[in-house]
């Protein structure tokens, strides 16, 4: 459902009851979305880490693809300070 901001703020209480009951509620400023409210069932859930950059590279569909990555010998990049 999306909100605007005026009504969400005026019905708070709703917006967090729909958010744990029904699913991410949009909030809406001068028409376009700013901001999404969720459960913290739903936060924890999406926002958990799973493993480390090492295992995701591990269980990665390209691992044993046979890539040979070569890296490039040039220098350092001039600062544009």
């Amino acid at each position: 459902m999306k909100w605007t901001v005026a009504k969400a703020k005026a019905k708070l209480s709703e917006v967090m009851e729909r958010a744990e009951r029904e699913g991410p509620q949009h909030i809406t400023r001068h028409g376009e979305e700013k901001v999404v409210v969720v459960s913290v069932e739903e936060w924890e859930r999406k926002s958990k880490r799973r493993g480390n950059l090492a295992e995701f590279f591990a269980r990665s569909p390209l691992r044993g693809a046979g890539l040979n990555l070569k890296r490039k010998k040039d220098g350092p990049r001039e600062s544009g300070l």
